[in-house]
């Protein structure tokens, strides 16, 4: 297996507001984009034609990836005009495939071992991982029979089988005698068995984790970071206290008396503390001010943003551009949240967008999701959604 299809072309509505501005495979995890994770994998299995099948916001993903050569890989990119659908996007890409190939989504998270077996599959194959610890109809449920798919069905009432489909596939070229009119690979997959067409099932126990709302970005940081490499780059004050794995960037200054337990990862050009306490699993972008005696826990803060003294951020996740003032507060507790038609109980603390600008001694409650160029005047008290552009007052 030489060459790989990664579907890439969705916006990703439900992960709002970070999509607003770019597709969910390059919101950023741990310092890459998701799609860069998914890439440098097929790469280190020895697949580096890459098909993109890219839509909504590609040109970040043009700008960002090019042609591949920075990850030694050669990227061919197909357009999707409207997402209408797995196998819709995966049609697009026919012509510029070559022979038997893979296809991914590009948003998801997987390590190089966790395809590795699976790129030896003779088409055609699913990969599928069991899910005993989370409810599996979140997903494509998979029943086999023999090492032998029998059926998928997505988003079930009732679960057959604590087994789902990960949406990595091994295809030949006969895929595309069944792709017709169908919009969706499990609706062509359930065509091929119709026809007693055999498709392997093969399981995987490596990482495989997908994001599909706002708070899932911090399962996939908490997950990257796990296996952070340590290394210090920058500079680090007299009277810091450092624990466990931390990476800091180049140009960035840790002031006296901060304290960080990692894993934690600080990018370049950043000021933080002094008297600053980060705890895991958290992850600074480049170029971030966080102002004295400020609290991160378990967060994703992204580049240019400004943070107050004395704020404390857990579980949040903080878009690129904001300025947050003095005593900012986004504490994290379990709270049941909608998005859309579904009601889900997480614990997390604030999602904010990109460009917000929030005054003094703000309270974000758990749960709230502010939107992008939002302005907060002082001493709100923020909570459930907040349109893009909103003035607070």
């Amino acid at each position: 297996m030489k060459q790989a299809v990664i579907l890439a072309a969705g916006e990703g509505q439900r992960l709002r507001p970070f999509t607003a501005s770019k597709s969910k495979v390059m919101l950023s995890i741990a310092g890459k984009p998701l799609l860069e994770y998914v890439i440098e994998s097929l790469a280190l299995n020895g697949i580096r034609d890459i098909i993109l099948v890219v839509g909504y916001q590609r040109e970040r993903i043009f700008d960002y990836f090019g042609q591949g050569g920075h990850l030694g890989v050669q990227i061919t990119y197909v357009h999707q005009p409207n997402q209408l659908g797995t196998a819709h996007a995966l049609k697009q890409a026919n012509d510029k495939i070559k022979g038997d190939f893979l296809v991914l989504n590009g948003d998801q998270l997987i390590k190089p071992s966790t395809i590795s077996e699976f790129t030896k599959q003779p088409p055609q194959a699913v990969m599928v991982k069991a899910v005993n610890d989370e409810d599996p109809r979140r997903y494509g449920v998979i029943t086999s029979s023999g090492g032998l798919l029998t059926s998928i069905e997505e988003k079930p009432s009732i679960a057959k089988s604590s087994f789902i489909n990960t949406g990595i596939y091994s295809f030949s070229m006969k895929v595309f005698d069944y792709i017709g009119e169908h919009l969706d690979i499990p609706v062509v997959l359930q065509s091929m068995i119709k026809d007693k067409l055999d498709i392997q099932v093969a399981e995987s126990h490596g990482l495989w984790l997908d994001i599909v709302y706002p708070w899932d970005m911090l399962s996939l940081n908490a997950a990257v970071s796990a296996e952070l490499k340590p290394g210090v780059a920058g500079t680090i004050e007299s009277g810091v206290v450092i624990k466990g794995p931390v990476l800091i960037g180049k140009n960035t200054v840790i002031r006296s008396n901060s304290y960080i337990t990692g894993p934690v990862i600080i990018g370049e050009g950043c000021d933080i503390g002094p008297s600053v306490c980060i705890y895991p699993s958290s992850s600074i972008a480049d170029n971030v001010t966080v102002a004295p005696f400020c609290q991160i826990k378990n967060s994703l803060i992204y580049s240019g943003n400004s943070i107050g003294v004395a704020s404390v951020i857990e579980d949040s996740v903080i878009d690129r551009g904001c300025v947050l003032r003095g005593q900012f507060n986004a504490p994290s507790s379990e709270v049941e949240t909608r998005i859309n038609d579904e009601l889900h109980k997480i614990k997390v603390g604030t999602m904010m967008g990109e460009g917000c600008i929030v005054g003094n001694s703000v309270v974000s409650q758990s749960g709230t999701v502010v939107g992008n160029s939002s302005r907060i005047a002082p001493l709100k008290t923020l909570s459930g959604s907040i349109p893009d552009g909103s003035l607070v007052v």
